[in-house]
């Protein structure tokens, strides 16, 4: 039933949350678990200087400056290589978490909910297990939610976990 099932993270607790599902449910159906994030290139703060690999998100959550890292005006980084790494990074670390499972891994670019959706058209996916934050009011309606998005527009089914119930 379920023979391709997409998994997008950001790296954060709430797609952790959902990993486990995912890989329940690939387990079972014997399917292949597409892993993949989303570089937001229509982020106003794609130079920001972003958190480290270990829980780093493709948000671009900034902290302390390291010199070595973009985000100074004046300083030659190559910003695009260095948000590929931390991307790739993020989908190979939930790949190593679910090694007993068929993976494949994926680094998209645009919006992040265009870029899912655009996904699971191109690799006839038939599962969508993605984490939510579970913000509500304002923070919700600021921010946006990329899995309120796919859930409303997705033509595949879309299984949302909240954060806190992956042990459910």
């Amino acid at each position: 039933m379920y023979e391709h099932i997409l998994f997008p993270t950001d790296g954060s607790d709430g797609a952790e949350a959902a990993l486990a599902h995912a890989r329940n449910l690939a387990e079972t159906h014997d399917g292949t678990l597409h892993i993949m994030t989303v570089l937001d290139t229509s982020s106003p703060h794609i130079g920001m200087t972003a958190a480290g690999t270990e829980g780093a998100t493709t948000g671009m959550v900034a902290e302390e400056h390291d010199p070595s890292e973009p985000g100074m005006v004046g300083e030659e980084h190559d910003i695009d290589a260095t948000l590929q790494e931390r991307s790739q990074a993020i989908v190979d670390a939930a790949a190593d978490e679910v090694d007993a499972v068929d993976t494949v891994t994926a680094v998209e670019r645009g919006p992040p909910h265009s870029a899912i959706l655009d996904y699971a058209d191109e690799n006839d996916i038939d599962l969508i297990v993605m984490g939510t934050h579970g913000r509500t009011g304002v923070e919700r309606y600021l921010l946006g939610s990329v899995a309120e998005k796919v859930v409303r527009t997705s033509d595949v089914p879309v299984l949302t976990v909240r954060l806190g119930e992956a042990d459910s």
